[in-house]
């Protein structure tokens, strides 16, 4: 297969260069990965830049401002487009993913699933065996609503509300990412890492990007739902998410901010009483 490998990078090179080396492990196929750098500090990008030096199939894209996610996701994706034709199958994500041996071989066997679905979202499973797919299934509840647009009115409620989801999660935890064994059409994917192949080119020229960062999960959802189509969960196919890893270097306040902002912009096209 000829696989690309999108992701945006933030001062944490570290992990880029975790991601390309454990892809181009996968050995019998051929790879052009392109890392978008989201406007890091100077030790963060000569880092990058050793990385492309040590790495002939990575190419860099330096960002004087920091575009965001998505956005950021787009401009690797019509770099390929427009510079790789040939490829028709992509990886598209966080830079904190760590890709298994086999990685490639399964899409390969599991590349019917691409040519039905515009979007294939992997088995995604942090270092701690956590599954965070299936994001959504089918649906978030009214309730649950209610608590997000609480969690965004105000940053200290915020705070109290995470502390006491974090303190009952048997109670707060949705049970979605149990299902994790069992392939469907799923509502989201966890945003860290999607699948693009020639039925999301055949529908769209980029992925959606109305935000800075954050509830990319529900803005793909509704790309895709305008066309008439849905995500599809595939747990055959695996990646390690070092969870966090992308936004560490967010304060915990801008972090909420920018997730604030998002959630307006989400609140446009989802009543929290329909």
């Amino acid at each position: 297969m000829k696989i690309a490998y999108v992701c945006t990078n933030y001062n944490n090179t570290h992990y880029s260069r975790e991601a390309v080396r454990s892809l181009l492990l996968n050995t019998g196929h051929s790879y052009a990965i392109v890392i978008v750098d989201n406007a890091s500090a100077a030790p963060s990008i000569a880092e990058l830049q050793a990385l492309a030096a040590d790495f002939p199939d990575v190419h860099l894209i330096l960002n004087q401002d920091n575009v965001g996610y998505f956005r950021g996701l787009n401009l690797g994706i019509a770099h390929l487009r427009r510079t790789r034709p040939d490829i028709e199958w992509m990886v598209v994500g966080n830079n904190d993913l760590e890709f298994p041996a086999d990685f490639a071989d399964r899409l390969e066997s599991n590349s019917e699933c691409w040519r039905r679905f515009p979007v294939v979202c992997p088995d995604i499973v942090t270092p701690a065996g956590e599954h965070q797919n299936p994001h959504v299934i089918s649906g978030i509840s009214p309730l649950r609503e209610v608590f997000y647009s609480l969690y965004y009115s105000n940053y200290f409620l915020g705070l109290l509300i995470h502390r006491l989801a974090m303190r009952f999660r048997s109670f707060s935890d949705r049970s979605d990412e149990s299902e994790w064994e069992i392939p469907r059409p799923i509502y989201q994917g966890h945003g860290s890492c999607y699948l693009l192949g020639p039925a999301f080119f055949s529908l769209f020229e980029e992925l959606w990007a109305p935000t800075l960062l954050m509830s990319e999960e529900f803005f793909l959802s509704k790309q895709l739902a305008d066309a008439g189509h849905q995500a599809y969960y595939d747990p055959a196919i695996r990646v390690i998410h070092h969870w966090h890893g992308a936004l560490n270097d967010l304060p915990n306040k801008r972090r909420w901010a920018l997730a604030r902002d998002a959630h307006r912009e989400y609140r446009k096209y989802v009543k929290i009483f329909g």
